[in-house]
């Protein structure tokens, strides 16, 4: 089964919040430092990964007591929208009701996934030990900040995630109250989730009984 991808990780700090409305995990700076610490490994394997000028090599992970800056912010929220909007794009016309209003057009969504995976350019360097036969690793063409390393790793897994096999598995769920994407498992999958049938079945026996 493939790795479950970043962008879907990216896509889901919009949620249903319980209440009738759309929470954000990414409304607030320590928001986004809280998702990239419990990411942090995951974003740490991206290929793209590079170092920060002056700071070895590049770590995801915000210590507790530090948050990342209001641009850090701006920049992955920006990203997370064009994300949204080519998953929107991706399911075919059939998206999540967060997104269905205030869609991005396709082509900014693509130019802001584009600038964000430029941002901290990246090419092969071969090692080879005696143990082991040559492994193409990827190294900076240059130090970047924070910021354009962390969006150009979510930058480069959404475009790999886009450009592969597993996109044609991507569903939004229309259970209610629900504005999630998902990954279809099975061909018989309708919902992100157990609970989400649930409810969607009892709506759908209301609606019966009242029509």
């Amino acid at each position: 089964m493939a790795v479950h991808p970043l962008a879907l990780d990216l896509a889901l700090t919009i949620r249903h919040d319980g209440q009738g409305g759309v929470a954000d995990d990414l409304e607030r700076p320590d928001g986004l430092g809280r998702w990239v610490r419990e990411l942090a490994d995951a974003l740490a394997a991206v290929p793209v990964a590079v170092p920060v000028a002056g700071a070895g090599t590049f770590s995801f992970d915000f210590a507790a007591d530090s948050v990342p800056g209001h641009d850090t912010l701006a920049a992955v929220r920006d990203l997370r929208a064009a994300v949204r909007a080519l998953f929107a794009r991706a399911v075919r016309g059939d998206p999540s009701p967060a997104d269905a209003r205030h869609l991005l057009p396709v082509d900014t969504a693509l130019r802001r996934l584009n600038e964000a995976a430029a941002a901290a350019p990246a090419v092969p360097h071969p090692t080879w030990t005696d143990e082991a036969g040559p492994v193409a690793v990827r190294r900076p063409v240059r130090p970047v900040s924070a910021r354009d390393a962390l969006g150009a790793a979510l930058a480069h897994d959404a475009i790999a995630f886009l450009a592969g096999p597993d996109r044609t598995r991507l569903r939004a769920c229309h259970a209610p109250r629900c504005v999630r994407y998902f990954l279809k498992e099975h061909p018989r999958q309708e919902w992100c989730k157990p609970s989400c049938g649930n409810r969607a079945r009892v709506a759908r026996h209301h609606d019966r009984h009242r029509a």
